[in-house]
């Protein structure tokens, strides 16, 4: 089963040392991918919780490394027998 997303929402605000207000974030629980699809585990329901949260990319945890994306190999252009012929 791999971490797919991980699930956090904002829980309130604060200021910072700056002045400016900022969202409060609490990791809320992950997505996981199975042989059946994705699933959703939450390990906390804060109070008074509007019920949006975002999927992130699930950051690594300590002594691990960041999991490298895959990128999608692009294909050889097909040949159609036809490459001796100058365009019109």
């Amino acid at each position: 089963m791999a971490r797919k997303y991980e699930v956090t929402a904002i829980t309130g605000k604060y200021t910072d040392s700056n002045g400016a207000e900022k969202s409060r974030y609490q990791t809320l629980g992950s997505v996981i991918e199975t042989k059946n699809g994705l699933m959703l585990k939450l390990e906390a329901v804060p109070i008074g919780w509007d019920g949006w949260a975002y999927l992130n990319d699930p950051k690594p945890r300590e002594g691990q490394q960041a999991p490298q994306q895959r990128q999608p190999q692009r294909q050889a252009p097909q040949q159609d027998g036809y490459d001796d012929i100058p365009p019109l």
